[in-house]
């Protein structure tokens, strides 16, 4: 990728880098153990770094407790410099931050505003690109604005219940079929995602999706094959090699991402070289689509009998767990864990520094 940033300041010094965890969304755990593995691969001799919870209800606090708290939950007992002390302290000691925080309140927008506020550089896409990420109803306009393939799709809105659901079943029912899927247009991890089968299971599932938004999507079932591309970069991104998913449930939901462990994982996916040149494009275009820099994992549908290509969705804060596709993708590419903590940290400088010029 060449280098992205020489500063002498910055590239010889020990930058201090804080990593956000936790937050007030449901992928509160997943974030947990995301950080936890971040912290662990963070190159000690180029960083100092400091760690940042949020709680379930809201409170950030400074933990200096051992990695392990982290993950089992007990770091919410050490914390220290509560609020608005912790925030003043990222925005006068802190070089970077990391905010490994998954869905509303850390991916989709809201973190990144106020670290734009703290006039501070931060990993992963700016306010645009994580907003329009998280939402998969405007995502899925943008996409189709740009020609990128995907399943046939619906919009319901809450405040349409109770007395427009019965026709909007009516209408997923004659446009999509059965089986479809039912998820929340804001949420990641699979969390409130249901496949129905029939108009019992479709409602119940609508009411099971709005517990976490407002908005939720509904999607035609397509017969097809979990293929995973990571993006990288920031003006001239790059893509991984292909991953493929091989759920060991019915789809690859929350349990079998984290919980029961029998999901096989293929890198690289065994599809033909084509398929794969058309997914990695595909993933670039719509890194760049939604304005994205720094990182992204995209997912895709791989019909099993036409060959056909689905963006499924984007993710604009992968997880970094030691299961997580994203880093797995580009340690296949020749890009090993620390190494690519490392270039995410100049991106995010290099996005920083290059925004600053254009505001001068």
């Amino acid at each position: 990728m060449g280098i992205l940033f020489e500063r002498s300041d910055i590239v010889e010094e020990k930058l201090k880098i804080a990593v956000i965890f936790g937050g007030k969304s449901s992928e509160h755990d997943v974030s947990k153990i995301s950080a936890a593995s971040v912290i662990r691969n963070l190159n000690r001799n180029k960083y100092d770094i400091i760690t940042v919870g949020i709680t379930k209800n809201g409170v950030w606090g400074e933990f200096e407790g051992p990695i392990e708290w982290i993950e089992d939950g007990t770091w919410e007992e050490s914390l220290r410099n509560f609020g608005f002390e912790i925030i003043g302290y990222i925005a006068e000691k802190v070089d970077i931050i990391f905010p490994v925080l998954h869905g509303s309140f850390g991916e989709d927008g809201c973190i990144q505003g106020l670290l734009e506020i703290l006039n501070k550089p931060y990993i992963g896409p700016g306010v645009a690109g994580s907003a329009l990420g998280m939402d998969k109803g405007l995502s899925k306009i943008v996409f189709e604005h740009e020609g990128i393939p995907q399943a046939k799709y619906m919009v319901f809105k809450q405040e349409k219940i109770p007395e427009a659901l019965y026709i909007f079943v009516g209408k997923a029912e004659e446009r999509l079929g059965y089986p479809c899927f039912v998820k929340p247009s804001n949420g990641g991890s699979s969390i409130g995602v249901s496949k129905v089968c029939s108009r019992e299971e479709f409602i119940k599932a609508i009411n099971e999706a709005l517990k976490y938004d407002s908005k939720i999507i509904v999607e035609e079932f397509i017969d097809s094959r979990e293929m995973e591309c990571s993006v990288l970069g920031n003006e001239h991104p790059i893509a991984s090699v292909v991953g493929e998913i091989v759920p060991s449930r019915d789809f690859y939901d929350y349990n079998s991402k984290y919980n029961d462990g029998t999901s096989q994982i293929i890198i690289p996916a065994e599809i033909d070289q084509k398929t794969s040149d058309r997914i990695r494009d595909y993933a670039i275009k719509a890194f760049k689509a939604l304005g994205c820099s720094g990182m992204s994992r995209i997912d895709f549908f791989l019909h099993k009998k036409t060959g056909e290509i689905f963006l499924n969705e984007i993710n604009t804060i992968p997880g970094f767990t030691n299961i997580s596709m994203f880093p797995k993708l580009f340690e296949a590419s020749g890009i090993g864990y620390t190494e690519l903590l490392d270039t995410l940290i100049k991106l995010a400088v290099e996005r920083h520094f290059d925004q600053a010029r254009s505001k001068n």
